[in-house]
């Protein structure tokens, strides 16, 4: 990667006719949300699941509820969806019992294979003949389910993110990997921000900022540090492999290698860290510095980080708290405040 003030040919608005984002190297984002809840309420809309003699009919799209979202970044497409979807359900059969039910998809998203999607099956009323139709939709009636999820998810990369690769010049047609949410996708904030521009020389003047956030969690002050310097729990909240030797002038890498740096201070209380991404100009880092304050009825974490490329002040801020603290609530059920 170039340092900033060499004039790197990626950033030359010229070579692309339309003279904007140059063989697509900057980050754009299209909300996905409303498109897919149309396209999943399309798919399921009276959907009928049929075979073994047995017909049933979806009455009912009675919850569909998450966010997705479609990036690009330096030509590839990541993809970021996950939905909680709840389906009403009834018999067609010739049978004075009403026979009706509910189909439960709680987990659909880009973490996990649709094969590996659960689908729960409830009955309203038991009876003996619901028991048997409520079987079907167990066994044969998930495939049926899990084949209109694949249309979603090959919609969603396909139609949806039609035209977010933009063309070169030369109209060279690129191949485009489609690869999972990383660090970089951009989510909703729930944490108290401030930010403060300052300058900081690297070659040439480069405008950073500082990011200050606050976060509670129902947990001992103990137990939060661990999650941050053990590194099975690391692993478990950032949902992959990592790099991490918590000591003075220790190493840690985390997300594909797309964060890394090395540890200032560790200590139960305070943990202060060289940081950076990995698409930042050569050399360049942050300072992070993460207190832990345990109080009467929760631990208080305040994160201060410097020398923030202010480009990436937005992205940063938001990839703190999907990828830190609501994956570490999430997997430790440290829980949420309101």
């Amino acid at each position: 990667m170039a340092k900033w003030g060499e004039g790197d040919p990626r950033w030359i608005v010229e070579e692309r006719p339309d003279a904007t984002n140059v063989n697509n190297w900057h980050w754009t984002e299209k909300n996905a949300c409303a498109w897919s809840q149309d396209k999943l309420k399309d798919l399921f809309t009276s959907m009928k699941i049929e075979g073994d003699s047995v017909s049933c009919t979806v009455t009912e799209i009675e919850k569909c509820e998450g966010e997705a979202m479609a990036n690009n970044r330096k030509g590839k497409l990541i993809f970021f969806y996950e939905w909680n979807i709840v389906l009403k359900w009834k018999y067609n059969g010739k049978t004075d019992e009403k026979i009706e039910g509910k189909i439960n998809i709680p987990n659909l998203s880009e973490e996990n294979d649709i094969s590996e999607v659960d689908i729960e099956i409830t009955l309203k009323d038991s009876t003996a003949e619901g028991e048997v139709v409520k079987h079907f939709l167990h066994t044969k009636g998930k495939d049926a389910i899990r084949e209109k999820l694949r249309k979603y998810v090959s919609s969603l990369k396909d139609e949806f993110a039609a035209g977010m690769i933009l063309p070169k010049k030369d109209s060279i047609k690129e191949s485009i990997s489609n690869i999972t949410s990383g660090f970089n996708a951009k989510m909703q904030m729930n944490s108290t921000v401030v930010s403060s521009q300052n300058k900081k020389e690297l070659g040439t003047k480069i405008s950073t900022t500082t990011i200050k956030q606050r976060q509670t969690f129902q947990c001992r002050a103990e137990e939060f540090y661990n999650v941050l310097t053990t590194n099975e729990m690391v692993q478990a909240f950032t949902k992959g492999p990592v790099k991490l030797e918590p000591k003075k002038a220790g190493k840690f890498e985390l997300f594909g290698g797309n964060i890394y740096g090395d540890f200032v201070e560790v200590t139960p209380t305070k943990i202060v860290q060289r940081w950076r991404c990995k698409q930042w100009p050569d050399g360049h880092f942050s300072d992070v510095t993460i207190t832990i304050s345990e109080k009467n009825d929760h631990t208080e974490v305040n994160l201060t980080q410097t020398g923030v490329p202010l480009s990436e002040e937005e992205s940063i801020k938001e990839n703190w708290e999907r990828y830190y603290w609501d994956a570490i609530k999430r997997t430790f059920g440290y829980g949420y405040f309101m």
